[in-house]
């Protein structure tokens, strides 16, 4: 299957990018392309919505970890929500969800976000 990346500005510097699909080895430059154009922007957050990523190789895990290194730069942040569990799975099996931040919902990241912000006040 192919991939598709839809990505929109959920509030100014807050940024969801929605990969679709299979990420693989053919594909993956999908979505870091996608990735490296809302980079330049700097935004202070970008939020993965995982919900319709059916399968995700090392590829696409570099992609991911990569983004995160990029927004460490400027102090911005990567969050991961609605991973499938296959998905899920491969984020457990690298160790990777410790250093990551996963929602399983919208609400359940906006319910963070506005924790976040109420903190900083």
């Amino acid at each position: 299957m192919a991939l598709k990346v839809t990505s929109a500005e959920k509030r100014p510097g807050v940024i969801t990018i929605s990969p679709i699909g299979s990420m693989d080895t053919n594909t993956y430059m999908i979505l870091e392309e996608k990735v490296d154009s809302i980079l330049q922007k700097t935004p202070d957050l970008i939020i993965f919505d995982m919900e319709n990523l059916n399968y995700i190789n090392s590829m696409g895990i570099r992609v991911l970890l990569k983004t995160k290194k990029a927004q460490k730069k400027w102090d911005g942040k990567v969050v991961f929500m609605n991973l499938q569990p296959q998905i899920k799975k491969v984020f457990d099996i690298l160790k990777a969800l410790p250093s990551l931040q996963v929602f399983a919902s919208i609400e359940e990241l906006d319910n963070y976000l506005d924790a976040m912000q109420k903190k900083a006040r």
